[in-house]
């Protein structure tokens, strides 16, 4: 039986790879971007686009209560092309507002149209100092200095509002993205997944899986990957057909 999907952050490099594992499982999907152009593109995969910004709360909600989605996928992100390392810095700020502001008012957007569950994006490398592999149970570093404390604490922000929704909270925390669309073909980082896997593991959290975090990236030292495996029935060989 398939859902309606509000997938936030359709555009993306893990979106564009979820919405035809959404599809071909039966799934009714409503995809955000925030450029015309990319709705046309979404048009064309079979998504129904929105044209919202995520900080445009009264937008956002509309767009959502027009559709009455059962489930919302979050999977917004801005980050530079490539991960540019010029515009590393300020898309780190932005990035965290999006965790935290984008996420609250995407929350109360559910909230308010009645969604009975969420799957959110977050990282596998946001916890703090500690024996290793770390298992999603292990604290998050809130306490980090520069970039780093910009960045998880606006994970540990996303993290929270999703988890402590009135509705059922799932966060995915995903290693270092690599393959289409993330400017990167080889695995690179301490935990890294392919994008086609992460978008597996989001399509697998929309049925299976208690609340809560769970790490997703292939067998590393870093973090401990037996959760998502054994909970969600996840792989992190899996790959879309070429």
């Amino acid at each position: 039986m398939g859902h309606r999907i509000f997938l936030a952050g359709a555009a993306g490099a893990i979106g564009q790879r979820l919405i035809p594992q959404l599809l071909a499982a039966g799934h009714e999907v409503m995809g955000t971007t925030r450029s015309a152009d990319k709705a046309e593109r979404l048009l064309a995969l079979g998504v129904e686009p929105f044209v919202v910004d995520v900080f445009d709360a009264e937008a956002l909600s509309r767009a959502m209560g027009s559709v009455r989605p059962d489930i919302v996928v979050h999977q917004l992100t801005d980050l530079p092309s490539g991960l540019d390392p010029s515009r590393m810095g300020e898309a780190i700020v932005r990035n965290a507002r999006i965790r935290d502001e984008g996420t609250r008012n995407l929350v109360a957007a559910a909230v308010a149209s009645g969604v009975r569950r969420m799957v959110a994006q977050s990282i596998a490398w946001a916890y703090a100092p500690g024996p290793e592999p770390h298992a999603e149970s292990d604290p998050l570093e809130g306490g980090a200095c520069g970039n780093r404390g910009i960045s998880v604490g606006g994970v540990i922000a996303l993290e929270k509002a999703v988890l402590n929704a009135p509705f059922a909270g799932v966060v995915l925390r995903y290693g270092q993205l690599y393959g289409p669309g993330t400017g990167t073909e080889k695995p690179a980082g301490a935990s890294p997944v392919h994008v086609d896997a992460a978008a597996y593991a989001a399509l697998l959290a929309l049925d299976k899986g208690a609340t809560g975090a769970f790490n997703v990236a292939e067998p590393n030292q870093a973090v401990a990957t037996q959760k998502a495996v054994e909970q969600l029935g996840w792989r992190a060989d899996f790959r879309l057909p070429a």
